[in-house]
């Protein structure tokens, strides 16, 4: 599911599913893409709008708090993507509230392996859809040029 989640973020930045849905998922079949999987993906872009939309208390946007995982969370997230989650954190990259919408939608990848590869892209989907004029510079570079280590500072 997550190459239909990289298709429609490299060619559909600007996603609104409700009105266009089933146009939408017929050109995902014509890119070759499942019919299961393309409903998926469209459901789950439609769920990080709902969480777009939705009202958060000012606490989640700043915290010095740390993050504890849940059994399940830590099931799906070893401590590669924990750590890569907490240094997008404390990078500024990501807010708490990001940060949790990260976790949210890969845990709704329903993967068998989560890798910090998938975390970055999902980090970068999340951010792109709360302000698509951004420049996330340092999440693309470490996307897009073979960076695999993170910045040690």
């Amino acid at each position: 599911m997550l190459e239909i989640l990289i298709y429609l973020f490299e060619n559909y930045p600007q996603v609104e599913l409700a009105p266009d849905r089933d146009a939408l998922a017929l050109k995902l079949m014509a890119a070759g893409f499942n019919g299961d999987e393309i409903d998926h993906a469209l459901d789950w872009f439609s769920d990080l709008s709902t969480l777009n939309g939705a009202t958060y208390p000012d606490s989640m946007l700043s915290s010095g708090a740390t993050r504890f995982y849940a059994g399940e969370e830590q099931a799906q997230l070893d401590t590669e993507c924990q750590g890569l989650l907490m240094f997008l954190e404390q990078a500024g990259i990501l807010n708490p509230l990001q940060r949790e919408w990260v976790i949210d939608r890969v845990l709704a990848l329903d993967e068998d392996e989560i890798t910090p590869e998938k975390i970055k892209w999902i980090a970068l989907m999340v951010l792109w859809s709360q302000n698509p004029n951004q420049d996330y510079l340092l999440l693309e570079d470490m996307l897009f040029n073979d960076g695999n280590t993170l910045p040690v500072h």
